[in-house]
């Protein structure tokens, strides 16, 4: 099929609201600067807008035309990493390597069918990211002030930026109202993924969970992830009123680096709040996985979470490559140090040489199968370390960066690790 390389079902069930109350067509789209001049709950209710303003995006897709924010999940395959675009397909039974024949089978054929004059659709999203606003008390390196208000507080008193972001749209008791009316009436709601901000301490991921239970729609998966720095027992008794839940569990690295990156945590707090998800999530038999964002920092030390999932039997989940910000990606390390990450990981595998990756593992929430979802993360990092292009000209970005915001927090990042100092002072750091 002309499509096979472009086609994901994902616009047919999937849709995300972003912390501004903007709608996204995935979770997974590359965050263009056009991303808030999409209609926004203020302009239009999130059904309408799944069933009109995403039309083009579906139609596009049945075309083989390839959609401008899917670069992200073209990146992932390229490296041999899971793509969102991956997981999508898997949802709907069909299979990369027998696309043609699988798609033909799956149940949702009907539906691709009924779209193809115009991309309409009677559905409704059944799968939400939901973007909670910024209220978060940690300051992490690579995140950004609509993301975490600690750090939009800090940027505005150090002239990164000029203005705080806007106001959450879940902090507006009407918007909140209407979204939490559309999930109530969504026949079949499958799955809710909630990200902040920091979910615990904010006070719609309680609401939205209230009064889906009080309504008796806990017929679903509740997904939601946390940075591992505070504990709440009330919203633990109510997601177990759920059918399920997905828990994810957000550090870089056991090594002390983590303080560093997601400042001002600190790693024993974390490892033991840590150990407290990972307990309850086998009282409730829940799903607990290690998220990551490896950086220029972190990469190199992915190893140490490795090998605590593997004695957990957790799986290592990151969703794509960093996009942005661009200059904490990896792809700025040079070759030398690129080699200690690279050796390290290698060194992980073959440590570890008895788990077998005989096949990919598309379906990284099965249980069963963490071992070899284990193995295929960290060789999709060894790939992508040897082959993706050195992005020097970012260095003097990044370095710019560290100095204002050193500044600010008094720490130092040779302090963590004093290997990386000739590759930041060769930029002037």
């Amino acid at each position: 099929m002309s499509f096979e390389k472009t086609f994901c079902p994902s616009p047919w069930f999937h849709m995300r609201i972003n912390n501004t109350g903007h709608y996204e067509f995935c979770r997974w789209a590359v965050k263009t600067k056009q991303r808030n001049e999409q209609p926004c709950i203020d302009d239009i209710n999130p059904e309408d807008f799944f069933k009109k303003n995403m039309s083009k995006i579906r139609l596009d897709m049945l075309n083989g035309i390839e959609i401008d924010g899917c670069s992200e999940c073209k990146l992932v395959d390229k490296h041999q990493k899971v793509s969102g675009r991956q997981r999508q397909l898997l949802k709907i039974g069909v299979i990369p390597g027998n696309f043609e024949k699988s798609l033909l089978s799956s149940e949702w054929i009907t539906k691709f069918k009924e779209s193809l004059n115009d991309g309409s659709t009677d559905l409704m999203p059944v799968d939400w990211q939901i973007d909670l606003g910024n209220f978060c008390n940690s300051s992490c390196i690579f995140c950004n002030p609509v993301s975490s208000s600690k750090i939009a507080t800090e940027w505005k008193k150090i002239g990164i930026i000029d203005t705080l972001p806007e106001n959450s749209w879940c902090n507006n008791n009407e918007h909140l109202t209407k979204f939490i009316d559309l999930l109530v009436r969504t026949p079949k709601l499958k799955y809710l993924h909630f990200i902040g901000g920091e979910t615990l301490i904010t006070p719609a991921f309680r609401k939205i969970l209230e009064e889906l239970v009080e309504k008796k729609q806990t017929n679903l998966t509740i997904g939601f992830t946390t940075n591992l720095t505070v504990w709440d027992d009330y919203i633990i008794d109510l997601m177990s009123k759920f059918e399920s839940v997905n828990v994810g569990l957000s550090v870089e690295t056991l090594h002390s680096v983590n303080d560093y990156v997601r400042y001002p945590s600190k790693i024993q707090q974390v490892c033991e709040i840590m150990d407290k998800w990972v307990g309850v999530s086998k009282k409730f038999n829940w799903l607990a996985q290690i998220r990551i964002t490896p950086t220029v920092f972190t990469v190199a030390y992915l190893d140490s979470v490795y090998d605590y999932a593997l004695k957990n039997n957790l799986s290592v989940e990151s969703c794509n490559f960093i996009n942005e910000p661009a200059y904490m990606r990896p792809s700025l390390l040079p070759p030398e140090l690129r080699k200690i990450a690279i050796d390290r990981l290698q060194n992980w595998v073959n440590k570890n040489n008895d788990i077998k990756t005989n096949s990919v593992i598309v379906n990284t929430r099965n249980p069963s199968s963490c071992r070899t979802q284990l193995m295929q993360d960290a060789i999709s990092y060894i790939k992508y370390l040897t082959n993706e292009d050195y992005e020097i000209e970012r260095l003097p970005e990044l370095i710019t960066f560290l100095k204002k915001i050193e500044q600010s927090r008094k720490n130092k990042i040779l302090n963590y690790i004093p290997e990386y100092e000739e590759f930041l002072r060769s930029a002037g750091y």
